[in-house]
């Protein structure tokens, strides 16, 4: 019999995971997304306006940019404010998000504004980036219903929906999902963002200690695989959910 992991799970299941649609009043949409103890709290405003380049070089549509903090109390040790701007990490995961989201939405259908995408980390056991990327989706459409409600867009520019999982591999066994406690002891490390469909956004993986083989990598990819099955359907199953 597989050893169970601390809190219970199977190597290859996810955390329990949820999504508090319309979690805010003001923004065109938002979501909390529960990750086992990860809750992220993801937003999308509507800001007129596309950045300079855009203009300079006359590319057509608008544009989507992500932000992604983590608030002071989201740590078991007040995790300090960044008051001046993100952070070496924090500005390399509101790229990937910001990546991410842009790859499942037509831009160029958007009209010229800018949908900022917030992503503030609430809760952080591990998996923070792909909570964020996962819940912010789901605000994502969120937003462009509305957009297109009001008919504030004429064409439907959501391509599909975008998920996000780790896997790792921890004393030696492949793991999906990591908790924070697995994912500091992951000998290696892997985030895998996909759309719904199962087609791949981005891979970002590392070893911290041993160099993994093709056979560990695709064992990772497989679990990734189903994780991100898995979530894509509980992404469906929120969004389709009538409301109360």
């Amino acid at each position: 019999m597989a050893v169970l992991r601390a809190d219970k799970r199977g190597d290859d299941e996810l955390r329990p995971v949820s999504f508090e649609l319309d979690f805010l009043k003001h923004p065109l949409g938002s979501t909390v997304i529960r990750c086992g103890n990860t809750r992220v709290l993801c937003s999308v405003s509507d800001v007129p306006g596309i950045p300079g380049w855009m203009r300079e070089q006359q590319v057509p549509g608008g544009w989507l940019t992500a932000e992604y903090r983590m608030l002071p109390g989201a740590t078991p040790e007040r995790a300090r404010r960044q008051v001046v701007g993100p952070g070496g990490r924090a500005t390399e995961i509101q790229r990937l998000i910001g990546r991410s989201l842009r790859a499942v939405v037509d831009l160029t259908q958007i009209g010229q504004r800018t949908l900022y995408v917030d992503c503030d980390v609430l809760d952080a056991d591990g998996g923070t980036r792909c909570a964020a990327i996962t819940g912010a989706s789901i605000a994502l459409e969120l937003a462009l219903r509305r957009l297109f409600v009001e008919s504030r867009i004429s064409t439907w520019p959501l391509k599909t929906r975008a998920v996000a999982v780790s896997a790792g591999i921890v004393e030696g066994r492949p793991m999906l999902d990591l908790c924070y406690s697995e994912d500091a002891a992951a000998a290696v490390d892997m985030n895998v963002v996909m759309t719904a469909e199962g087609n791949y956004i981005e891979i970002q993986g590392t070893a911290e200690e041993t160099p993994f083989s093709a056979p560990q990598l695709d064992r990772l990819l497989a679990l990734a695989r189903s994780g991100a099955a898995r979530l894509a359907d509980l992404q469906r199953q929120a969004i389709d959910a009538p409301a109360p």
